[in-house]
Formats: C-alpha cells, sequence, structure tokens
C-alpha cells in the first residue's frame, strides 16, 4: 500500500495512510514533505500542541511511522511555490562541495559550522533544504542531527533502506560516533566517563536548554585527551548514548565546558579565546561508523582549518594570557 491522503470537507483536516515507503520515518521528517513550503517551526509547533494525530493519538517530534498507520493533518495554509524562498546560491555550493561519500543508500557530508542540520525556529534553510535544492530529483532524508554550530560527519539517506538501517542501528547503540573538542582547563584524567542523566527544558522565549538531573534521561559520554594546551585540553569524546547537547553538558558538568560554547561555557575563558581568534563552539563530529546489511561503512571528517590555526595560537600565546592565572586559582595547573 502506498501513502494516501483524503481531505476531510468542509474542515479541511487531511487523513493519511501510511505506507512501506514511509514505515520507520519520523514523522517531524515525514510532515516537511506532506507539506511542502510550510515552515518547520510551524510544522514542530502543530506537533507540541497535539494537533497532529497518529491513529487518534497526539503525536511527538520523535514519532516514528508504521505501514498501515493514519495520520491525521490539521488544517493549514500551505504556501504557493512562489512565496517559497529560494536557497542562497553560495550555501547551497557549500554544502554541495561538503560532500565525502556517496552511495546508493547515503549521501555524507561534512558539515560546514554555522549550518543548521534542518530549517526551522528562525533558520529558513539546514543542510537538508540546502542539499535538496542541490539535488531536486533525488529523495534525501536526515539520518540523524548535528548542532548548528557543530561542525562534521553528518549522514543523509538516499533510500529508505539505508534511513530505516541506520536509524534502528542508532536506536540499537551499534553506531560510533566520535567528536573532537576542546575543554577549557584541565581534567585530572586523561581518560575518564561522565555517566550523568540530562533533562531538556525550554526557557523563557523559546531557548531549549539542557541539563543534569536525576529524572533525565540516561546519558554517557566517553572522554579521552588528545594533545595539551595552555589552559585547555583537546579531547575525544565518544558517545554512548545520543541526548541533546550531551557533550556540551558533560563537559561542563565536570568542571571543563567547552571552548567557544555561548550556553553552557565558561564566559571569561570565551571571551579571551575570543580574542586569540575562536569565533565558534569548539566541537567537530570527526567519525561515524557502523554496518548494515554485512557491510561496515566508517566516515571520517579532519578537524576544519579554523579550528586548527586557533589550536597554533593558542599553543604559542595560550601561555602568555591573564587567564592562565584565573586557571591556578582554581586549581588547574598550565
Amino acid at each position: 500500500m502506498q501513502t494516501a491522503t483524503s481531505r476531510d470537507v468542509p474542515q479541511g483536516v487531511r487523513q493519511v495512510a501510511i505506507g512501506p515507503e514511509r514505515d520507520g520515518q519520523r514523522i517531524d521528517n515525514a510532515l516537511v514533505t506532506l507539506l511542502k513550503g510550510v515552515p518547520k517551526s510551524m510544522i514542530y509547533r502543530l506537533l507540541r500542541t497535539g494537533q497532529v494525530r497518529v491513529n487518534g493519538k497526539r503525536a511527538k517530534p520523535d514519532t516514528r511511522l508504521t505501514d498501515g498507520d493514519m495520520l491525521r493533518i490539521p488544517p493549514i495554509r500551505q504556501a504557493e511555490p512562489a512565496e517559497v524562498r529560494a536557497a542562497p546560491e553560495a550555501m547551497v555550493a557549500s554544502v554541495a562541495e561538503a560532500v565525502i561519500f556517496e552511495d546508493k543508500h547515503f549521501l555524507v557530508i561534512d558539515k560546514p559550522s554555522g549550518i543548521a542540520s534542518h530549517g526551522g525556529s528562525g533558520v529558513s534553510h539546514g543542510a537538508i533544504e540546502l542539499l535538496r535544492a542541490a539535488r531536486p530529483h533525488e529523495s534525501l532524508e536526515l539520518v540523524h542531527r548535528l548542532d548548528r554550530d557543530t561542525s562534521g560527519v553528518l549522514v543523509l539517506a538516499k533510500s529508505r533502506a539505508g534511513l530505516t538501517g541506520l536509524q534502528a542501528a542508532i536506536r540499537a547503540g551499534e553506531v560510533t560516533k566520535q567528536y573532537l573538542c576542546l575543554m577549557v582547563g584541565h581534567p585530572s584524567k586523561a581518560k575518564f566517563d561522565v555517566n550523568a542523566p540530562l533533562r531538556k527544558s525550554a526557557l523563557q522565549g523559546g531557548e531549549r536548554m539542557v541539563r543534569v538531573s536525576e529524572d533525565g534521561k540516561p546519558a554517557l559520554t566517553f572522554f579521552r585527551e588528545m594533545e595539551q594546551y595552555p589552559g585547555a585540553r583537546l579531547m575525544q569524546a565518544t558517545l554512548g548514548t545520543g541526548r541533546t547537547h550531551q557533550i556540551r553538558v558533560h563537559a561542563a558538568h565536570v568542571g571543563h565546558p567547552l571552548a567557544g560554547d555561548p550556553k553552557y561555557g565558561d564566559r571569561e575563558m570565551n571571551k579571551r579565546f575570543r580574542e586569540m581568534g575562536l569565533q565558534r563552539l569548539f566541537l567537530h563530529a570527526s567519525h561515524l561508523s557502523f554496518e548494515l546489511d554485512g557491510r561496515l561503512y566508517s566516515f571520517s571528517a579532519p578537524l576544519p582549518d579554523d579550528l586548527k590555526v586557533f589550536l597554533d595560537v593558542l599553543a604559542v600565546k595560550g601561555k602568555h594570557l591573564p587567564y592562565i592565572q584565573a586557571l591556578k586559582s582554581r586549581g588547574d595547573h598550565p
């Protein structure tokens, strides 16, 4: 059975019968394709307010559809094609040139910092929209996400088999995700784990924050020192779980927030680092690997030039900066 739609007249409610081609797909991704021209911010608002239902029950953004489900979509005005703002050519070219791997199932890019994984919440075009603009005749779906300021390996699916297969592997904990990050200060151990549950909350104005909380979801991160710098350590972070902002919150939780983190970081240290040239969050998705249908996939992206240049400056000038004294007073030693 193919996905089919009908309209309840005069209310304008759409009833969508889900077919096998959407089996296992997240409902937010399905709505993006079913409601072309509708801003993602509006789609998420419909989900948050319970207006979208699956088999009569309220759906959340991460609800996964199943072949045979009945999806209810409330009345909504879809923009005419002329109203949909075209993606900037320079941004389209930027992500189109960032492809590091492609086969019949996957398209993998080294996502630049500053580009969101998807549009919404004030972002007109994310990586998925830009790649769809670059490849209008191909079917592309996000398999996972990276924060807007995080650079590195981002996997998109070109086939349903690739999408459902990799998402199942992620849910089963069978995917290795590793990041490079710069921690402020000097952790006492070169290798350590952070096992602290995380809970999402929204502040006034809709800003999303994540905090360590006993009633949160289990979260585990493995940290390993890679290089030493004055007042900081370059660390490899391997995810044991995949929670929102996990590495950033876990780093701050142990007293060594990530350099350049505007949300969970050290404001004074970030100011000093900006003076040395760090203009972004120092977090890079460096490696992702998994096995699917007997084939091992392994993708890697080197540290971007802007972060490498900053490390070079930090190595030479870092020990002369006044914030080193602050670190000493806090018990850290350059």
